[in-house]
């Protein structure tokens, strides 16, 4: 049966998130630094002593990385003093900061041309449990849907994700494939929901999951000619 249904994972997939993500955490720190003097220097691991004690007493804050962020950032400021009106605003003044340059993404440059070629032919869905937005970086006109751990309340690798982008897709798992960076959350996670999954694997890294993907790629300009390859 022929593929119908390509999903696609966002971060290390579409772009090198690590980079992204240290530069917005610096410009949180900045902006903290000068608009929250009470908060003074609280430690990372006091940040991740307060993570932990919200995760624990709420499970499902682990798949709303947004959520918990202001929520840290809330518990933060309360604990240096800050009444919790104030708090909350300052909060979500600072998570606005961290999401903007959260979003100042340099895309890999094959990723336009791939999806403009894969668009014609295929349905398009964004399966990512981080909260890059790809409305904000122009890329949306590409998808069908996009589906975000933050509003299902659960993340991959858990096969519920790509059981709803089946379901809302209207095409069977053999006529879905996911594409990857992350040998649990992407390939273990379509696999166990019976989609096919490709690694996608530009660093030659050597694979250290369980079951081995059904393909690797490279770059993702071999995603058109694999599927043609599949159909044949």
């Amino acid at each position: 049966m022929s593929i119908r249904l390509i999903t696609f994972d966002l971060d290390d997939t579409f772009w090198n998130t690590a980079p992204v993500i240290a530069k917005a955490e610096t410009e949180l720190r900045n902006w903290l630094a000068a608009n929250t003097p009470r908060l003074g220097e609280f430690s990372s691991e006091a940040l991740a002593t307060i993570r932990r004690q919200l995760v624990e007493h709420d499970p499902r804050l682990k798949h709303r990385v947004s959520e918990l962020r202001r929520r840290i950032l809330c518990h933060a400021l309360e604990a240096a003093g800050y009444p919790i009106a104030e708090a909350t605003e300052l909060s979500e003044q600072a998570f606005q900061v961290f999401l903007a340059a959260r979003h100042l993404i340099e895309v890999f440059p094959e990723v336009q041309p791939t999806l403009e070629t894969l668009a014609n032919r295929y349905t398009l869905a964004v399966l990512t449990n981080g909260n890059a937005d790809v409305r904000r970086l122009g890329l949306a006109d590409y998808f069908h849907f996009i589906l975000c751990a933050e509003e299902l309340g659960i993340g991959k690798p858990d096969p519920h994700p790509f059981q709803e982008a089946l379901r809302r897709s209207g095409f069977s798992a053999r006529q879905a494939v996911h594409i990857g960076d992350n040998p649990i959350d992407d390939i273990g996670g379509a696999q166990s929901a019976g989609v096919r999954a490709v690694w996608f694997n530009p660093g030659a890294l050597s694979w250290q999951g369980d079951n081995r993907p059904d393909a690797e790629i490279r770059s993702l300009t071999e995603i058109p000619g694999l599927i043609e390859s599949w159909a044949d």
